[in-house]
């Protein structure tokens, strides 16, 4: 092999390329925003060996994945986790209670026995849970045997229900049809629960209709119906929608914040796992490699190519990777006549003082921003802003923020007390009970405590 009087044979600059996780990551760059391009026209899908009364359901979602999909995404961010939570328990208040109209404990013992066999902590969680997430409730009203009475309120989840089409004569949406529709699964007729659905504009007037107690639009009775459980549904209107709502929030996935939010999370990882920030530059003296061919016996000029290659990918697997941290390389040097001294390799760090993974910390801050604004949720109610700042607010800040939040809670919990107002209606509680949702309104040191009860003002 030729000599050189130039010690350095090689400059390699190692820049680690980009693994696995990160190709994923970009690949994924529309992973929110995919999830919301929907066909204009709605189109619905029949239900294997259903009888021809029903007309099919309607997807949720283009491929009917949408609150798996939504599910699957929030989970992934654990800002968009954590509001959605907080916006749970906030909306939760102090849960459901049930008194006499002036606010004394009710003595009625049908009531204390709905209420005893029909716990409501467990009902005003999930119902708060969908709401939250989609915008929409459902809950089954189960009726006694002779219909006089609604003897069970229960939750259905939304995630696995889903909406007839509409009766094309009268507008109205007559079924839910609840079942494993995960996967792009349409399941059995035999294997899925069919509902009717009250009208959402007066669920207690259809029902009392259904059950032959008053008059319907015709003006006359209708001969009391046989089914004994109904399905009311309870939505936040949004315009536009035909059949399942589109939570504002979701915008977050429309318009790319949360796919960035995601990038910087694989991004860091990345630059931990394989040392990003800094790069090296490696100089190998041309004795180096006269030495490993004279030591290894390599004469043929493409094996000595090929050993060369092997070196240098022995250098990048030395110098990155968190694993490799606090290894010591050794290599020898020598001092020409002159009295300088020649290494057989020098590694040469650029932006050596960089801190590993300390980048994008404003566009992190920026990004769990716009998640919280999406989800309306005040980042100081769930903890330090990410980011340099790390600002946590004042007490007086999070009390009126606090404050602001449960106020805005009250449409919604209005919503979900709606089949209470049915049942205590149907049965002829209305004079015996009040049935709300007290929240806790967190008070100045000045007052002497903490905080007091509030009893808002929910008439339905």
């Amino acid at each position: 092999m030729a000599k050189t009087n130039n010690p350095v044979l090689d400059k390699v600059l190692l820049e680690i390329p980009i693994d696995g996780n990160a190709q994923r990551a970009l690949e994924k760059m529309n992973s929110g925003s995919s999830v919301f391009e929907d066909s204009v026209r709605v189109v619905p899908k029949k239900i294997p060996n259903a009888p021809d009364t029903y007309r099919g359901y309607v997807p949720w979602g283009d491929d009917n994945q949408r609150p798996y999909d939504i599910v699957s995404l929030r989970r992934k961010d654990e800002v968009m986790s954590t509001n959605i939570f907080t916006k749970i328990l906030m909306g939760y208040g102090l849960g459901i209670s049930h008194t006499k109209p002036d606010g004394t404990p009710t003595e009625n013992e049908e009531i204390l026995r709905f209420f005893k066999y029909n716990r409501p902590t467990r009902y005003l969680l999930e119902q708060q849970t969908d709401m939250k997430h989609f915008f929409f409730t459902l809950s089954v009203l189960h009726l006694s045997r002779d219909g006089s009475k609604i003897v069970k309120l229960r939750h259905l989840e939304a995630s696995f229900s889903r909406l007839e089409s509409a009766n094309p004569d009268t507008g109205k949406i007559e079924h839910v049809f609840y079942g494993d529709f995960q996967e792009g699964r349409t399941p059995d007729f035999k294997k899925i629960d069919v509902y009717e659905l009250l009208d959402p504009a007066d669920p207690l007037g259809d029902l009392e209709v259904r059950m032959g107690r008053i008059e319907g639009i015709e003006g006359k009775k209708e001969a009391k119906t046989d089914v004994r459980e109904f399905v009311m549904m309870n939505f936040i209107p949004v315009p536009g929608n035909q059949y399942y709502p589109f939570p504002y929030s979701w915008a977050v996935f429309n318009s790319g914040w949360y796919d960035i939010k995601q990038l910087i999370a694989e991004g860091k990882k990345v630059k931990f796992k394989n040392g990003l920030v800094v790069k090296y530059q490696v100089e190998i003296n041309s004795k180096y490699w006269d030495t490993i061919f004279t030591t290894e016996k390599i004469t043929d000029d493409e094996k000595r190519k090929e050993r060369m290659n092997k070196e240098k990918e022995n250098f990048k697997s030395f110098l990155t990777g968190m694993q490799n941290a606090g290894k010591v390389w050794f290599s020898g040097f020598y001092v020409t006549p002159d009295g300088k001294e020649q290494s057989m390799v020098r590694i040469n760090t650029i932006n050596a003082n960089s801190k590993e993974g300390g980048d994008w910390l404003d566009d992190t801050e920026e990004a769990s921003n716009m998640e919280c604004y999406a989800d309306a949720m005040p980042p100081n109610m769930i903890g330090a802003v990410p980011g340099k700042s790390k600002a946590t607010f004042s007490g007086t800040d999070k009390r009126e923020t606090f404050t602001m939040i449960q106020a805005l809670e009250v449409p919604i919990r209005q919503l979900i007390l709606e089949p209470y107002f049915v049942i205590t209606n149907y049965n002829g509680w209305e004079k015996d009970v009040k049935i709300d949702i007290p929240f806790m309104q967190l008070t100045t040191l000045d007052k002497g405590k903490d905080a007091q009860e509030v009893q808002p003002a929910t008439v339905n």
